[in-house]
């Protein structure tokens, strides 16, 4: 049976790298997929890993109807054995619908990868929706790890390498960015709630306030 299945977990821990790979899977075996994207770091209308690979992709626009969409390609001729949603944190609720009728109308399985939660730990609606209609739902095994070493669950944003917790939901950005810009850092919840980035722990333990340790 076709399912509608979301794959979820934190940045950094290979969403868009699997899939590219289901999309490398099936069409190695002579299926065509159907792929849509929002806000992707490599610009609009791909698809891309910090692997380095890319592939194009259908950018999703607001208000568009993804249903409508596959079924106007269909009747054009074209092909869809399946579909992958990437970035699916970014589509709107009613765009998660559509795509739950494109598994039950058109009997097409439906891949979407995407992250829970924003930087303030609240759900995007878009994936909350995933949460209530996905057939399955699939958390990444791949494990991005906190700066501390423990198990990554929280994705932070970022200025300066300092965290902040106000503003829009949506600003595109990614790990790894340079001083002054707007950037992004998975974070354990106990350095999540302390608001503690790898660079302000960094910074503390640098700080001459802190009392030096005596050696043993």
């Amino acid at each position: 049976m076709p399912e509608l299945v979301f794959f979820s977990g934190t940045m950094d821990c290979g969403k868009s790298t699997l899939a590219l790979q289901i999309e490398h899977n099936r069409s190695a075996r002579g299926l065509a997929g159907m792929i849509f994207t929002r806000d992707d770091r490599a610009g609009e209308g791909k698809l891309s890993s910090r692997l380095g690979l890319v592939t194009d992709a259908v950018e999703v626009e607001d208000g568009q109807d993804l249903y409508a969409y596959l079924v106007d390609h269909l009747s054009q001729g074209g092909r869809a054995d399946y579909v992958i949603a990437d970035e699916a944190q970014f589509l709107a609720p009613e765009q998660i619908d559509q795509l739950a009728r494109v598994v039950d109308d058109l009997g097409l399985d439906v891949f979407a990868f995407g992250i829970t939660t924003d930087f303030r730990s609240k759900l995007f609606p878009g994936s909350q929706r995933l949460v209530e209609l996905a057939d399955r739902i699939e958390v990444l095994q791949v494990e991005a790890l906190c700066w501390c070493g423990a198990r990554a669950t929280h994705n932070a944003r970022t200025v300066g390498g300092e965290m902040v917790v106000e503003g829009a939901q949506v600003v595109v950005g990614d790990v790894n960015q340079s001083a002054g810009e707007v950037g992004y850092e998975v974070l354990c919840r106990r350095h999540h709630r302390r608001r503690m980035t790898a660079a302000s722990a960094r910074a503390a333990a640098l700080s001459p306030d802190v009392l030096p340790v005596p050696a043993p």
